[in-house]
């Protein structure tokens, strides 16, 4: 990939975060009062995305051989643990990543 391809890439992906980031401050101004379908899609789209992820995650993972999901098993329940103990979204993420790791790399090798 050439020096200016690379250049074009990211000005391009530059171009279209700032779009996205600014987008809903131009459509829904301060004073306008935020409609409810919007409102409905702030509460259910983060947790569409985490299921979709998780399943994404998931699908792969084969039951009758290998590890049997377990590692993959112990990763989520810690992943919940944490969130029903911390009730935040990075310590959850990052310790059920962190023991997955651990158990497949150590663990169930």
């Amino acid at each position: 990939m050439q020096l200016y391809q690379e250049i074009i890439i990211i000005l391009v992906a530059s171009l279209a975060t700032l779009i996205t980031r600014f987008l809903p401050f131009i459509f829904f101004r301060s004073d306008d009062k935020t409609p409810a379908y919007i409102k409905y899609m702030g509460n259910v789209l983060p947790s569409s995305v985490f299921g979709l992820i998780v399943i994404y995650a998931l699908r792969n993972t084969t039951i009758l051989t290998g590890s049997h999901g377990i590692p993959e098993a112990i990763g989520i329940i810690i992943t919940i643990i944490l969130y029903y103990w911390k009730h935040d979204m990075i310590i959850p993420i990052v310790g059920g990543t962190i023991s997955y790791m651990i158990l497949i790399q150590f663990i169930f090798v």
